[in-house]
């Protein structure tokens, strides 16, 4: 497994192991030019949101990544965030939003890893 590769699985794990639901990482290598991985997670509320997006920006400096774009952005409703992390973009949704914008079947010729509590 190739460093980029291991970074994004376990940062995917760390989020899983701070309570997101339904942690998927989408390799996007084959498909995309623009970033390398997706991490979606499911968060169950705006302060589970929060959190975790306090645990990626700790995460990246300890991994020594940098986030790219100004780091997380948050659409106007609140449903869905990101962290632009250049070759990792983790999608933090809320679970109406993950299922309208069903961002698995978009992406599924990537190759996804499940990890954690898929339910």
């Amino acid at each position: 497994m190739d460093d980029l590769t291991d970074k994004a699985r376990k940062l995917g794990s760390l989020l899983a192991e701070h309570n997101g639901k339904d942690v998927v990482v989408i390799d996007l290598r084959a498909l995309a030019s623009w970033t390398d991985f997706f991490i979606i997670v499911t968060v169950t509320s705006g302060t589970h949101r929060s959190g975790l997006e306090r645990l990626i920006k700790e995460w990246t400096v300890e991994a020594g990544v940098e986030t790219r774009r100004g780091g997380a952005k948050r659409t106007k409703d609140e449903n869905w965030s990101l962290a632009d992390l250049g070759s990792i973009v983790v999608h933090l949704m809320n679970s109406q939003a993950r299922e309208f914008y069903e961002l698995e079947n978009l992406w599924s010729e990537g190759l996804i890893t499940r990890i954690g509590n898929i339910e």
